[in-house]
């Protein structure tokens, strides 16, 4: 049983934990128009995009990779100039100055249109291309780099329902799952296993040296050097500049988790934080970060791939927390009595988009996921009688998804409505 169960974590670590470039939202949406170009064959005279609330809201303030612009209508621009779909998530890596130029024209020329699918429930974005009488659409739908559907001229290419089935049966088959088989599979695991999770680590902390040397970086370090600052301090500086360089839109891939850069670098560089100051060898770090890479994804199946909820704070936050507590020496009990102390402290915070104020979120998220962690180890856990909290991390997560789905139905509406008015 165990090696079926370490088989099937892999798998879900090698489909959730990918590489990306710029927050993924815009992303998602550059991935659909590019395909659709290709598939028309020509640059097209005129681009449809539809896309539900949450793309819509996650990519409207929201810096794009080695521009100094945001949102989607640069994203989809540039897409149209140098997009390449076989790169997934990196699908503008190859963009160059002369690029960005040339995307500001096709902006000027009012050939992209934006709007919101209002029924859509979940992650979707369509994408239909038009150049003489010809016309190209691509859907992708549930997961950022899933593409469903792709016609040319009304004939079907490529069609899959949704995310295929295998995708569907990883997702559900993590709810199956518990927080000791989680535990388990990263003390049993062979570490040359998780060359994923090594490369995630690299990276993160590559696009955390990028903002370091930032205004926010410089603020936030407050004059003290890396070498002076405790686990706690590091850990939340290389978390929360790595955030604010990445939605500021420097152009370094990061290592996401559940569909999320940003909960990549939540769920990966606290965790290594810490290791590395307390001088953990690579393998420790390692089974850690990978501990909190699955329980981030564990809570993602419940709270959704998007949500009117901050997935750093009550998702990648929460992983970050199990991470901490097994770094730092902690039972199986203390990991769970640290998701438990995060989720109770946590819960409710709201996503009002990405952007580089997201550095801010992910800062008190990984103050939290310390004190949390820490807490859990002196035995000291928030009771099953408070509010959400329940008697088991398992149930804790569950009442978590559901006060961040079906409680939180007309929040998404409200927060859209907000930042909409303010660019009236």
């Amino acid at each position: 049983m165990a090696i079926v169960i370490n088989a099937l974590l892999l798998d879900i670590l090698k489909d959730q934990v990918t590489p990306a470039l710029g927050c993924t939202e815009p992303i998602a949406v550059a991935l659909a128009v590019a395909k659709a170009k290709e598939t028309l064959g020509s640059l097209p005279e005129k681009v449809e995009i539809k896309v539900d609330r949450n793309i819509f809201k996650n990519a409207l303030a929201v810096g794009i990779p080695g521009t100094k612009e945001k949102g989607l209508y640069m994203a989809s621009a540039l897409a149209l100039v140098a997009g390449k779909s076989e790169y997934s998530l990196e699908v503008l890596k190859d963009i160059t100055e002369e690029d960005i130029l040339k995307a500001h024209e096709i902006i000027d020329s009012n050939i992209i249109h934006v709007a919101i699918a209002e029924k859509i429930v979940g992650l979707y974005v369509e994408v239909s291309a038009f150049c003489n009488q010809e016309k190209s659409k691509v859907v992708i739908k549930d997961k950022h780099d899933n593409i469903v559907l792709v016609e040319k001229n009304g004939k079907i290419i490529f069609k899959q329902e949704s995310v295929g089935t295998d995708k569907v049966s990883l997702k559900e088959n993590i709810k199956k799952m518990s927080i000791r088989d989680f535990k388990e599979f990263v003390e049993q695991i062979d570490t040359n296993d998780l060359g994923l999770v090594a490369k995630g680590i690299k990276m993160n902390k590559k696009m955390a040296e990028a903002g370091i040397s930032s205004k926010y970086g410089r603020a936030l370090s407050g004059g003290v050097c890396i070498e002076d600052m405790n686990y706690k301090e590091y850990a939340k500086f290389l978390t929360s500049t790595a955030s604010y360089a990445r939605m500021s839109g420097y152009p370094l891939p990061v290592m996401s988790c559940a569909g999320s850069g940003n909960h990549g670098l939540t769920a990966i560089l606290p965790v290594v934080a810490v290791g590395e100051k307390k001088q953990m060898d690579d393998e420790n770090i390692i089974r850690a970060v990978t501990l909190s890479l699955l329980v981030t994804i564990y809570v993602k199946s419940y709270t959704g791939t998007l949500s009117p909820v901050c997935g750093c704070g009550v998702a990648a936050g929460v992983g970050a927390s199990a991470g901490i507590a097994y770094i730092l020496g902690g039972s199986l009990e203390q990991v769970e009595g640290a998701i438990k102390n995060m989720i109770g402290t946590m819960a409710g915070i709201i996503c009002d988009g990405g952007k580089p104020g997201c550095a801010f979120k992910l800062s008190i998220s990984v103050d939290a996921a310390l004190e949390s962690a820490l807490m859990a180890l002196n035995d000291i856990v928030i009771s099953s009688a408070d509010g959400i909290v329940d008697e088991t991390a398992e149930k804790t997560i569950y009442n978590l998804g559901k006060v961040s789905t079906d409680g939180m139905i007309n929040t998404d509406k409200t927060i859209l409505e907000v930042m909409l008015g303010k660019c009236q």
